[in-house]
């Protein structure tokens, strides 16, 4: 089983609606979790040119979790079901060797 990181985009303030609907998608994924992960807050880039500071809106990482499956496509499928708020990106986590 390969593992794949989901990096979730995008913020709104939850209503008890969107937050029924991510408990939704936590119990359908079940034990597929590896880690449900948690949400992001504000956050800072930092880069030879300088610091700045990442605002929590609709361009922001917002949250991430990590799951297995036996392709990027059964991650697509999962992430397709996720109430996203505005996108989600899978990457395969690849091991050190």
């Amino acid at each position: 089983m390969k593992q794949f990181f989901l990096l979730h985009y995008g913020f709104e303030t939850p209503t008890q609606e969107i937050m029924d609907a991510w408990n939704e998608w936590f119990a359908s994924v079940g034990d597929k979790f590896v880690e449900a992960g948690n949400r992001f807050g504000l956050g800072r880039e930092i880069t030879p040119a300088g610091t700045k500071e990442l605002p929590l809106d609709a361009e922001a990482i917002t949250g991430y979790s990590i799951i297995e499956a036996e392709s990027i496509e059964e991650a697509e499928k999962i992430a397709q079901a996720c109430p996203s708020i505005t996108s989600i990106r899978v990457y395969e986590v690849m091991s050190i060797p």
